[in-house]
């Protein structure tokens, strides 16, 4: 690397958050109405557009991109797919993609103590596998830790309705998951069992993985195959609790990558109460493409847009809602430069017929310490008849 090099990248977040605050100036003055909101410019929003460009700067550390001699074996696995997925009718027909998954019995339930609390490990063993033939199988299977279930769980005596939240992208750690999800809250106050499962390549089910293997990463064939036992896993979780406590509700809450996948259950499963969608994805493989910092004439941004079809074929956008609209809510960042706003929640949005959404004013984290999104998803639970209407937040006309 030239000496300038770590400069540039040191810097690029200043630049970008720059770039972000001209834009939004330009955006707000010449705003008109029926848009999506846009936020007055503040050095606050700014300065969560910051800290967003500082966790890009971090994951693009972790998950850099290959030179393009390796990439042409992705670039060989795009096309091999392209072709595998159209013969079988596949890339125009997303719901036959993902195959549902068989019945979960056998369950392994640890109590953990924790001071005072309480709460149970999950695991078992994940039946989903690649189809016959399918690219980047053999590869996939050879990740044994992702071929376990994992998952953490707070429920109470007698029977109560469930939430199944969904983490997001380097989460699917005990402390973390409970914490941004609040979920002491929603088991305690709220009265909810709460299942936190664990995705596929995070937490422990990332260990002894070669090293630049990641979810979401640049193997786009890896990234399908991890969507498609995500998606799998949280639906065979989803029958494992009904087969448990078949009269109670279930609801799913995905924050960002946990969004996104909960949104692809959300269009295959016909009995829940709800979905609430955080900073959600809307497409994975656009995402990437517009996060992998390559130059506009390089190579490699050829194999990004030749997998748009794949994109597709594992994206919410190509799967109508099956939840009630009663039972849709999303909420979004106005100064989101993880997950765009336009980009990919209001697509989302759109697609899902325009339900409940609450735009706070804040990046991609800035949602922990949103009181408007911590009501909007109280009133969520209780719309949809998951939470008692006593845990309604009250009216409170600083919401915004």
């Amino acid at each position: 690397m030239e000496p300038a090099a770590p400069l540039r990248a040191a810097l690029g977040p200043l630049a970008r958050t720059g770039g972000y605050y001209a834009r939004s100036w330009r955006d707000y003055l010449g705003s008109t109405p029926n848009q999506m909101p846009i936020a007055r410019p503040t050095l606050a929003l700014a300065a969560e557009a910051l800290r967003d460009e500082v966790v890009l700067l971090g994951l693009r550390a972790r998950r850099p991109v290959s030179d393009p001699a390796a990439f042409a074996r992705i670039d060989a696995e795009v096309v091999a797919a392209l072709d595998f997925y159209d013969s079988r009718g596949l890339l125009y027909d997303p719901r036959s993609f993902f195959t549902a998954p068989c019945r979960l019995t056998d369950v392994e339930v640890h109590p953990v103590q924790r001071g005072s609390r309480s709460y149970e490990r999950l695991r078992w063993v994940s039946d989903y596998r690649p189809r016959p033939g399918e690219p980047g199988a053999a590869r996939w299977l050879g990740y044994r830790a992702s071929a376990q279930g994992y998952g953490l769980m707070l429920r109470h005596r007698e029977p109560r309705p469930w939430l199944v939240c969904i983490h997001g992208t380097e989460m699917g750690r005990a402390a973390l998951d409970l914490a941004l999800f609040r979920a002491w809250q929603l088991h305690e106050q709220l009265g909810l069992n709460v299942i936190l499962p664990v995705l596929p390549m995070h937490g422990p089910r990332s260990k002894r993985l070669p090293k630049g293997a990641v979810f979401p990463g640049e193997d786009v064939l890896d990234d399908i195959h991890a969507t498609a036992q995500a998606v799998s896993d949280v639906r065979a979780v989803l029958g494992w609790i009904r087969r448990r406590q078949p009269g109670e509700a279930v609801g799913l809450y995905g924050l960002s990558l946990g969004g996104f996948v909960a949104a692809l259950v959300a269009g295959l499963d016909d009995h829940l109460a709800c979905a609430i969608l955080g900073v959600p994805v809307a497409d994975l493989i656009e995402l990437l493409g517009r996060h992998s910092g390559l130059c506009r004439d390089d190579p490699r941004r050829d194999t990004i847009a030749l997998a748009a079809p794949l994109g597709r074929m594992i994206s919410p956008l190509s799967l109508p809602p099956r939840v009630p609209m009663a039972g849709r809510f999303i909420y979004a960042g106005l100064a989101d430069q993880v997950v765009h706003p336009r980009e990919q929640v209001h697509r989302l949005w759109e697609h899902w017929g325009g339900p409940e959404i609450e735009w706070y004013r804040g990046g991609h984290a800035g949602f922990f310490q949103s009181r408007p999104v911590q009501r909007f998803v109280t009133g969520a639970l209780v719309q949809s008849g998951l939470a008692a209407p006593s845990a309604a937040p009250a009216p409170d006309s600083a919401i915004g």
